[in-house]
Protein backbone atom coordinates (compact mmCIF):
# COMPACT_ATOMS: atom_id res chain seq x y z
CA UNK A 1 0.00 0.00 0.00
CA UNK A 2 1.86 3.07 -1.16
CA UNK A 3 0.84 6.75 0.50
CA UNK A 4 -0.86 9.27 -1.42
CA UNK A 5 -0.31 13.21 -0.33
CA UNK A 6 -2.55 15.84 -1.27
CA UNK A 7 -2.53 19.62 -1.23
CA UNK A 8 -6.32 20.98 -0.01
CA UNK A 9 -7.01 24.66 0.39
CA UNK A 10 -9.49 25.96 3.01
CA UNK A 11 -12.83 25.59 1.59
CA UNK A 12 -11.33 23.69 -1.63
CA UNK A 13 -13.58 20.85 -2.14
CA UNK A 14 -11.94 17.10 -3.46
CA UNK A 15 -11.60 16.64 -7.08
CA UNK A 16 -13.64 13.99 -8.61
CA UNK A 17 -10.91 11.48 -8.52
CA UNK A 18 -9.84 12.37 -5.11
CA UNK A 19 -13.28 11.72 -3.73
CA UNK A 20 -12.74 8.27 -5.84
CA UNK A 21 -9.28 7.55 -4.35
CA UNK A 22 -11.08 8.32 -0.71
CA UNK A 23 -13.75 6.18 -1.53
CA UNK A 24 -11.37 3.15 -2.17
CA UNK A 25 -8.85 3.03 0.60
CA UNK A 26 -11.96 3.51 3.12
CA UNK A 27 -13.22 0.03 2.36
CA UNK A 28 -9.70 -1.44 2.35
CA UNK A 29 -8.86 -2.90 6.12
CA UNK A 30 -6.46 -1.60 8.47
CA UNK A 31 -3.62 -4.27 9.03
CA UNK A 32 -2.09 -2.56 12.22
CA UNK A 33 1.38 -4.80 12.00
CA UNK A 34 1.83 -3.97 8.47
CA UNK A 35 0.73 -0.20 8.49
CA UNK A 36 1.87 0.43 12.01
CA UNK A 37 4.78 -1.64 13.11
CA UNK A 38 5.62 -2.04 16.65
CA UNK A 39 7.64 1.33 18.35
CA UNK A 40 11.32 0.05 19.14
CA UNK A 41 12.19 0.94 23.17
CA UNK A 42 13.98 3.77 21.95
CA UNK A 43 11.25 5.11 20.12
CA UNK A 44 8.97 4.99 22.91
CA UNK A 45 11.64 6.64 25.24
CA UNK A 46 11.99 9.35 23.26
CA UNK A 47 7.80 10.15 23.48
CA UNK A 48 7.92 9.50 26.92
CA UNK A 49 10.71 12.74 27.03
CA UNK A 50 8.67 14.64 24.70
CA UNK A 51 5.59 13.59 26.52
CA UNK A 52 7.09 14.46 29.79
CA UNK A 53 8.50 17.89 28.06
CA UNK A 54 4.97 19.09 27.16
CA UNK A 55 3.41 17.93 30.77
CA UNK A 56 6.36 20.04 32.22
CA UNK A 57 5.36 23.76 30.28
CA UNK A 58 1.54 22.67 31.51
CA UNK A 59 2.94 23.01 35.19
CA UNK A 60 2.52 26.23 36.91
CA UNK A 61 4.13 26.50 40.21
CA UNK A 62 1.84 27.30 42.99
CA UNK A 63 2.38 30.78 45.56
CA UNK A 64 1.12 32.16 48.31
CA UNK A 65 -0.25 35.70 47.77
CA UNK A 66 -1.71 38.01 50.26
CA UNK A 67 -4.39 40.04 49.18
CA UNK A 68 -7.14 42.76 50.81
CA UNK A 69 -9.91 40.55 52.45
CA UNK A 70 -12.14 42.74 50.46
CA UNK A 71 -10.23 41.68 46.94
CA UNK A 72 -11.07 38.27 48.10
CA UNK A 73 -14.58 38.48 48.51
CA UNK A 74 -15.00 40.43 44.80
CA UNK A 75 -13.13 37.53 42.94
CA UNK A 76 -14.81 34.55 45.43
CA UNK A 77 -18.13 36.39 43.95
CA UNK A 78 -17.17 35.03 40.56
CA UNK A 79 -17.81 32.05 41.59
CA UNK A 80 -16.01 28.63 40.76
CA UNK A 81 -12.42 29.46 38.56
CA UNK A 82 -12.03 32.96 40.52
CA UNK A 83 -8.21 32.30 41.02
CA UNK A 84 -7.84 31.45 37.41
CA UNK A 85 -9.56 35.21 37.04
CA UNK A 86 -6.93 36.19 39.20
CA UNK A 87 -4.41 34.80 37.24
CA UNK A 88 -5.49 35.92 33.99
CA UNK A 89 -5.34 39.72 35.46
CA UNK A 90 -2.07 38.98 37.14
CA UNK A 91 -0.64 38.44 33.64
CA UNK A 92 -2.64 40.89 31.89
CA UNK A 93 -1.40 43.09 34.38
CA UNK A 94 2.39 42.37 34.03
CA UNK A 95 2.41 42.24 30.01
CA UNK A 96 1.20 45.92 30.29
CA UNK A 97 4.12 48.03 32.12
CA UNK A 98 1.70 51.36 32.00
CA UNK A 99 -1.12 49.56 34.23
CA UNK A 100 1.88 48.73 36.87
CA UNK A 101 3.01 52.61 36.24
CA UNK A 102 0.27 53.50 37.51
CA UNK A 103 -0.60 51.28 40.23
CA UNK A 104 2.44 52.48 41.71
CA UNK A 105 1.76 56.05 42.09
Amino acid sequence: MGITRSTVKVGQKPTKEQLKQIREIAKKPIHYTADCPPSTPEALAEFAALARARRNKKVKPMIALRVEPETLIKYKALGKGYTGIMADVLNYVADNPEILSKARG
